[in-house]
């Protein structure tokens, strides 16, 4: 049995790699700070589902040594997930701070933390992002990442930089994973998918970028958790690897999808390119099949109808509970 410490647990993914970790019988303990970056309710909902399972999600930050020091200790972790971040393109020039504390300084504590746990495996969350301004596609781990087109995406690459510079002076057995456009039930509302649901059904204005000549890699959660908990069983030296759909689907065909999943039509604002934004991403997935067996099989249309069946469900308890 793994003894798993998964930071970010009532965020998207913390929260399903929770639910499927413990549905395998591994035991669990998160850590969230319940960052009011979008609606706290949804995290609130998470964690008290997670509750429901018997999974502790404690309220506290990940730059509290003290903290991660004692849930270690206490629960004999074997196991850490590191998931907790600032994310979000846009954010970033409206609040840098908030990367820099959360996701450089707030890294550089766990790492702190577990260069005195040595046998404790890490995995810790990348993003596609830090492939920013690289044009060769698909995106390969083996490319540069040496041009970030925002800070977040600079902030994962700096992740992956400091990561390995622990794991070359402490021997921390480690893995990180590029996660490419993950959606689902329970994801994130200031993501386009659940921004572009919910305006659609209020019959309000969707925006588009660059007159929607953008490609996503969208890469449904599920697919994401399996890869993930893989890369957990494969830690043992330094890895990088990719996690996406390797499909990328065009933006305006990705919106088509969504209309007639909900059998109505959106109502389109085109806008410029949006600074700091990616024209495409796309996952070369050729490592994470060798290394990690990662298969992803849910298709965009799949994925988006179980996501749509969730909204429903989640719109209507949102609704009650006002």
């Amino acid at each position: 049995m793994k003894k798993v410490f998964v930071s970010g647990a009532a965020g998207f993914i913390g929260f399903h790699l929770c639910m499927q970790l413990k549905k395998a019988n591994h035991f669990v303990i998160g850590l969230d700070n319940f960052n009011p970056y979008y609606d706290v309710s949804l995290k609130n909902l998470r964690a008290n589902i997670l509750k429901q399972n018997n999974i502790e999600v404690i309220k506290a930050d990940i730059n509290d040594k003290k903290v991660l020091e004692k849930i270690i200790k206490d629960n004999s972790i074997t196991h850490f997930v590191h998931l907790a971040a600032q994310a979000g393109v846009r954010f970033c020039f409206e609040n840098p701070e908030v990367y820099v504390n959360s996701n450089l300084v707030g890294f550089v504590n766990v790492l702190e933390v577990l260069k005195n746990f040595k046998d404790i495996k890490l995995v810790f969350a990348s993003s596609s992002s830090v492939y920013g301004l690289n044009d060769k596609i698909p995106f390969s781990v083996n490319d540069k990442t040496d041009l970030p087109s925002n800070l977040y995406g600079a902030t994962k690459k700096a992740n992956e930089a400091i990561a390995y510079s622990y794991h070359h002076i402490y021997k921390i057995p480690m893995i990180g994973l590029r996660y490419f456009t993950v959606y689902g039930p329970y994801g994130r509302p200031d993501m386009a998918y659940f921004k572009f649901t919910k305006n659609i059904l209020e019959e309000k204005q969707i925006e588009i970028y660059n007159e929607g000549n953008m490609q996503r890699d969208f890469t449904y959660i599920d697919d994401i958790i399996a890869g993930t908990i893989s890369a957990m069983d494969s830690a043992k030296d330094f890895k990088i690897f990719n996690l996406g759909n390797n499909s990328p689907i065009n933006l305006l065909d990705f919106i088509d999808i969504i209309e007639k999943k909900l059998n109505k039509k959106a109502i389109k604002k085109f806008k410029p390119f949006q600074k700091g934004e990616m024209l495409a991403t796309y996952a070369d997935i050729e490592e994470s099949k060798k290394e990690l067996s990662f298969n992803p099989t849910t298709n965009i249309e799949d994925g988006m109808e179980k996501f749509i069946d969730w909204y429903h469900t989640f719109h209507s308890y949102t609704t009650n509970n006002k």
